[in-house]
């Protein structure tokens, strides 16, 4: 199963420790991790932390278990979250492949993205947000975004290709062509 929540990236890999170390070793309930994920990484809201859980879930950092989420005997390495990404975050194997398709001249953009995918997008998640579409440009941002942390997609904009500081643009990363 390939999990929807994308919530921003942090400015490195490593800054997924302090997320991930904000989760119990003692299998806790959604709502006690949501709490401690909300006060230790200063995360806004409930909504965001249970998102940031899901994610952290998908990228193998943490589990669930009966009892509980708990953090997960992993560290938070560039490879390791690529091959998460790769399996666990919904649409990702499609923006793969549309990365590879385009060219530093004609990059991939967000909007973009989106139009490209928005027939995946889950009827469901249509059916309840009036402002599905916007939404779902928002994640296709943020996934390109998490996408270029991890060398799987490069940022291009600011050099005439069609990318602006509103509207990033990209191209497939050094670490899309080694399939790692």
């Amino acid at each position: 199963m390939r999990l929807k929540p994308v919530p921003d990236p942090p400015a490195a890999v490593n800054d997924l420790r302090e997320l991930q170390r904000a989760v119990p070793l003692v299998p806790g309930s959604t709502d006690d991790c949501c709490a401690r994920l909300r006060d230790r990484c200063d995360l806004p809201d409930r909504q965001t932390a249970n998102d940031w859980l899901a994610f952290l879930r998908a990228l193998g950092l943490v589990r669930e278990t009966p009892r509980g989420f708990v953090r997960a005997d992993a560290e938070p390495t560039p490879e390791l979250v690529r091959e998460r990404l790769r399996e666990g975050v919904l649409l990702v194997p499609e923006t793969l492949a549309a990365l590879r398709k385009v060219t530093p001249e004609d990059p991939l953009t967000p909007d973009a993205l989106f139009e490209a995918t928005r027939e995946s997008v889950p009827r469901h998640d249509r059916a309840r947000d009036p402002e599905w579409e916007a939404t779902w440009r928002d994640r296709a941002a943020r996934l390109l975004a998490w996408l270029a942390l991890v060398d799987l997609a490069e940022r291009v904009d600011g050099d005439g290709t069609g990318g602006t500081e509103a509207s990033p643009a990209y191209v497939a990363g050094d670490a899309a062509e080694i399939g790692t």
